[in-house]
């Protein structure tokens, strides 16, 4: 019989590859310890099981090139919760030059701090395997690396002479980096108050219909700062960050909008977001009849990758009770994470984290772009590696699987910030999504194809259509300005260089289907934006 499902050929699992596998009570006590956790911490993590032995021996069995869960090296960074901007920097720079760790390229990298800056935890430094951090990928999320900042702008911020000049040199090149891609300005909602007048939510976004985004006042800082970031207007502080002071003008747009059933508190960090501004968030949802529209609470949040020793400390306490509460009332509480990597998820830390939330009745996601260098890798003649990035993938949706956390989808990266370096043509992005689509069972799968954002919407790339002499790509929305858009398929021209799917030529038209609607929508938002603005002008 023909076997069209030809089998792996995967490195033999040893007796003695197993037996190292296999944890102990003993041994799951030696990693608190490595920790340095608390001895709350410690009595948490006993007390409400969350590190089972069984646990640990499958999840660093079936992975263990991604696992840190057998390392004995002592960490190098202890003394700090976080290292922040350039002095935060230096200082780590300096520890790694004590064990004889250089990371080079000093200047280009404080470069990029200047333009973009720098965060990093206790815990993130800790996950880098130092002795090959060239090719960690953490590393690449969190450190910027040279060639990040375009060749020209380096070139002359090198060449300064003065303090001044370089100051001028980052401060022109912000301009330059469209930090806010897909025209999210026109993303900020506006309703009639109790006054009969036009008033903006100006530290909200919406979008589309159903999901209404909050960047709340405590929720303007990161834990860690991803090099590839898409919102480094907000995180870097920009005039015209969004930022939301007043809960009851929420509550107020909310009580006129009952279509909306997602409520996305995202930043910077949702994680944090303390207990008592939360609380003020949730109540009237839980209590106002007409607020009841609403279905799901979303935190979008890194802290599980940056920062997941919070969770299993007596101070998250009162947010996990809060999190029953909304479970208790039928209101879903969504921990949006974003993981790229299998090695970010298996910690000791992180996997507690997890099942403490999931304890509490939070659904765990993760909702992560295909970064290059990170998540997408490069052969030797550059050329994307498609078995080694879809791998990537697969082995991470895997580990959800084995964790209970949802694989919430996969995205391309967006024009903003240093995109040429983290970006690779469409075509051999699909590649690698294709591969990691067929292999996976379908439980484990993202929820959807593969995504681009703009101002548009948010478009997935379906696939290929082969027609008489020519390749086509098919599109479809997945969320849109008009969410009617998301009815039809449409066939662009194939590309195999363009990075950006909203840039793909229409197939059998000058433009888009939706190009002129688009245009309409945008100009209306505008007029209303600015209608609102004025209104509240001394």
């Amino acid at each position: 019989m023909l076997n069209i499902y030809p089998t792996k050929k995967m490195k033999e699992i040893t007796k003695e590859t197993w037996d190292h596998a296999e944890f102990t009570k003993t041994d799951i006590e030696e990693l608190m310890q490595r920790f340095h956790y608390s001895g709350e911490t410690m009595a948490i993590i006993r007390d409400e099981e969350l590190l089972p032995a069984g646990l640990l021996s499958r999840l660093h069995g079936a992975y263990p090139r991604h696992s840190g869960l057998r390392e004995e090296a002592a960490f190098l960074f202890n003394d700090k919760k976080y290292y922040s901007g350039l002095e935060g920097f230096r200082e780590i720079v300096g520890i790694l030059s004590g064990h004889g760790i250089d990371i080079g390229h000093l200047e280009e990298r404080e470069l990029f701090i200047s333009v973009y800056r720098f965060m990093a935890t206790k815990h993130v430094l800790n996950t880098i395997k130092w002795d090959d951090f060239g090719n960690d990928s953490v590393f690449q999320l969190v450190f910027p690396q040279p060639g990040m900042i375009r060749a020209d702008i380096t070139e002359a911020w090198l060449n300064a002479t003065s303090r001044e000049e370089r100051e001028t040199i980052v401060r022109n090149y912000i301009r330059e980096t469209n930090p806010h891609d897909g025209k999210q300005q026109l993303n900020k909602p506006t309703f009639i108050n109790e006054d009969g007048e036009i008033e903006v939510v100006e530290g909200s976004q919406h979008k589309y219909p159903q999901c209404k985004l909050i960047f709340d006042e405590q929720t303007q800082n990161c834990f860690a700062f991803c090099n590839y970031c898409f919102r480094h207007a907000q995180v870097r502080g920009d005039d015209d960050m969004f930022i939301q002071h007043d809960i009851h003008q929420v509550h107020e747009y909310l009580r006129e909008h009952q279509e909306v059933t997602d409520v996305l508190i995202t930043g910077g960090d949702a994680g944090f977001l303390k207990a008592a501004r939360f609380e003020e968030y949730i109540t009237p949802i839980i209590e106002d009849p007409a607020l009841r529209h609403i279905k799901t609470i979303r935190l979008g949040t890194r802290v599980l990758t940056y920062n997941p020793g919070l969770i299993i400390t007596p101070a998250y306490n009162g947010m996990l009770k809060l999190f029953k509460r909304l479970y208790d009332h039928g209101i879903q509480l969504a921990y949006m994470s974003h993981f790229s990597t299998p090695r970010e998820v298996l910690n000791i830390s992180t996997i507690a984290a997890i099942r403490r939330l999931k304890a509490h009745g939070v659904t765990v996601k993760s909702q992560s772009p295909v970064m290059n260098h990170i998540s997408l890798f490069q052969k030797e003649n550059g050329a994307v590696d498609v078995d080694r990035s879809a791998q990537n993938w697969i082995d991470l949706a895997n580990v959800f699987a084995m964790l209970g956390v949802g694989f919430h989808s996969m995205y391309l990266a967006r024009p903003t910030g240093e995109f040429h370096y983290f970006n690779q043509p469409v075509a051999e992005i699909n590649k690698v999504f294709n591969k990691i689509y067929r292999e996976l069972p379908s439980l484990n799968r993202p929820s959807r194809y593969i995504t681009q954002t703009s101002s548009a919407g948010k478009i997935s790339l379906l696939g290929t259509v082969d027609l008489p002499g020519q390749k086509l790509f098919a599109l479809k929305f997945n969320e849109a300005r008009n969410m009617e858009w998301m009815d039809k398929v449409y066939l662009v021209h194939y590309d195999e260089k363009e990075n950006t799917i909203a840039n793909l030529r229409p197939y059998g038209a000058d433009k888009h289907f939706y190009e002129d609607e688009l245009a309409e929508i945008e100009h209306k938002l505008h007029s209303s934006i600015e209608t609102g603005r004025k209104k509240n002008i001394p």
